[in-house]
């Protein structure tokens, strides 16, 4: 890395679809899900390190509610370098607060990347290899860089973003201006996307100096930015609640993107642990003690390994049991897993659920 750079973890989010593994006190981020004994969030905080250049680097924002889960999963990370949340306003008050710490202390010339705490990469040596290149743009160009991952099949769960004219090649990457960002695209939409081969999927990490992207919240989102560098986190419950995409990378002038291919999934629900962790020779993916006859594109999962899960004739659904729930659904319908925590939410008997 040419640059010095300060990797930020992006670590509030709830992971709801990954419920009931995943609770209030338990967030997806807290979880192992790929085979290891390494969290979501550790595994992140490894990727980061070297890109960082240690400890002192690496910042992480997260929620009032989980920040001592933080601090007990990252010992070593500075106290100073935990921005704690007083209440989740989504990722544009994320990155807005976060740049203006990070622009106070080591200037607005400082190159900052945020990285969700909940996404798998396959290939460290070339997402290293991607970031460094990033960080190139980011430090010779006005330029908010984001990652866009070549899509492998018409995805319809996540955005997309289509690439304009080419601005360059850095550390032999291409990088290009971003025509438009798109929301999640029903299959046929997918498919159109795929074959322009302008297309990739958004991934939710960017790139840029901080002076830059201060400059830009200040001109596209003056109502996030600038109640915070008047009065502090005191406004942060009355900031407006919106992702960053929404708030400034759908306005800004500056976007670019940087196709990459280095073996990627957002974790998004319980079908990606069928993407990590799916062999050919078996018929199911089992993180449990199972008992199958006549079963098979099963997702099978239990966190106390004395539970024994026994199924029969069942097919392409995903079986969690955890504690005291058990989540039983079509791998098609795992999406609809927040809609039921909306239920459970409305009645108090179920509290101790969520």
């Amino acid at each position: 890395m040419k640059y010095a750079f300060f990797p930020v973890i992006l670590a509030g989010g709830k992971g709801e679809r990954f419920w009931p593994l995943s609770r209030l006190n338990r967030p997806k981020q807290f979880l192992c899900l790929d085979g290891t004994d390494r969290s979501l969030l550790q595994a992140t905080a490894d990727r980061l390190l070297s890109l960082a250049s240690g400890w002192e680097n690496l910042w992480v924002i997260t929620s009032s509610l989980i920040a001592q889960g933080v601090r007990d999963q990252l010992t070593e990370l500075p106290s100073d370098n935990l921005l704690v949340e007083p209440e989740g306003r989504d990722t544009a008050a994320a990155v807005a607060w976060t740049s203006l710490e990070i622009a106070r202390r080591y200037g607005e010339d400082a190159i900052i990347g945020f990285f969700p705490a909940d996404h798998w990469i396959a290939d460290q040596s070339v997402f290293v290899d991607t970031i460094s290149a990033a960080s190139q743009l980011a430090a010779t160009t006005d330029a908010i860089v984001t990652l866009g991952i070549k899509p492998t099949f018409p995805s319809t769960g996540y955005g997309y973003i289509e690439q304009g004219e080419k601005s360059g090649i850095f550390d032999d990457l291409p990088a290009y201006h971003v025509n438009r960002f798109t929301e999640k695209p029903n299959r046929e939409t997918a498919e159109t996307f795929l074959s322009t081969g302008r297309f990739s999927w958004n991934s939710g990490m960017f790139i840029f100096r901080a002076g830059v992207v201060l400059k830009e919240l200040r001109a596209y989102a003056p109502e996030i930015i600038e109640p915070l560098e008047k009065n502090g986190t005191d406004v942060y419950p009355k900031l407006p609640k919106k992702s960053i995409d929404y708030a400034l990378m759908e306005k800004t002038g500056l976007a670019y993107v940087l196709p990459v291919e280095f073996g990627w999934d957002d974790l998004g629900d319980w079908n990606a642990i069928e993407r990590l962790l799916k062999k050919e020779d078996n018929k199911n993916v089992e993180l449990a003690t199972h008992v199958g006859l006549d079963t098979k594109g099963a997702i099978v999962y239990a966190s106390n390994p004395d539970d024994v899960i026994v199924t029969i004739g069942l097919e392409d659904v995903v079986i969690v049991r955890d504690g005291n729930a058990t989540l039983i659904v079509k791998k098609d319908r795992t999406q609809e897993i927040k809609e039921v925590l909306k239920t459970l939410k409305s009645d108090s008997k179920f509290k101790e659920l969520l």
